[in-house]
């Protein structure tokens, strides 16, 4: 397995300098006992506490483009403490990245207070994806109703790239508005038809639109 190395420690102070090394050297030699390949050793002086710190990202960036199945770590603090520990576990998580630490001589163990608030997280994610694909739905189904007609709307079907090359439709934007449609009802629309447009540029649009018919 690929696996990167991740060391931190919280302060700017030359003391800490040494345990960063031997943070790396004791995670060399458990890579090394697991037989995993290193791919990417990443070493910060950064506060746990703070999530948006280089070297979460620069992690993140690592486990993308390395391909890198796990990460090795000193212990739990060293990945974050509080939300930010949390949010990052979480985000590790769904990636399908293993951590392992030298606390555990292995997989890392979570406790049971973190793994619920873990659960509760991913549960409450999935129920506002669940939330966000049905105001889509409602959102096209009352368009429709309306006499909005989606097929009309998607160009290059087939077209030579793989890709469907979908245009905001400003008469729709219009015609919906005018049967009653709120700009967040007609971004869904949108959105349902593929095209990632929010509802201030659905609002901007029609404003611009209706500047332009009244000069």
């Amino acid at each position: 397995m690929k696996v990167i190395i991740y060391c931190r420690v919280s302060t700017e102070k030359e003391s800490q300098e040494s345990s960063l090394l031997r943070q790396e050297d004791e995670l060399r030699a458990l890579a090394d006992k697991m037989n995993y390949e290193i791919v990417s050793v990443i070493s910060k002086k950064e506060s746990g506490f703070e999530l948006d710190r280089e070297g979460v990202f620069e992690l993140l960036e690592s486990v993308r483009e390395s391909g890198a199945g796990g990460i090795l770590i000193q212990d739990e603090t060293r990945i974050g403490r509080g939300n930010a520990k949390i949010a990052l576990l979480h985000t590790l998580q769904k990636e399908g990245i293993k951590i392992f630490s030298i606390a555990h001589d292995g997989e890392l163990q979570l406790s049971e207070s973190d793994s619920m608030i873990l659960q509760i997280v991913s549960m409450v994610e999935e129920h506002q994806r669940k939330l966000h694909n049905l105001k889509i739905k409602r959102g096209m189904k009352r368009a429709i109703e309306q006499g909005f007609k989606p097929q009309k709307n998607l160009k290059n079907r087939g077209n030579k790239d793989g890709r469907d090359k979908i245009e905001i439709p400003i008469d729709e934007i219009v015609r919906l508005r005018r049967n009653g449609l709120t700009f967040n009802e007609i971004s869904s629309v949108l959105r349902g038809l593929g095209h990632p447009v929010s509802k201030a540029t659905v609002h901007r649009r029609y404003v611009e639109y209706m500047e332009s018919v009244s000069e």
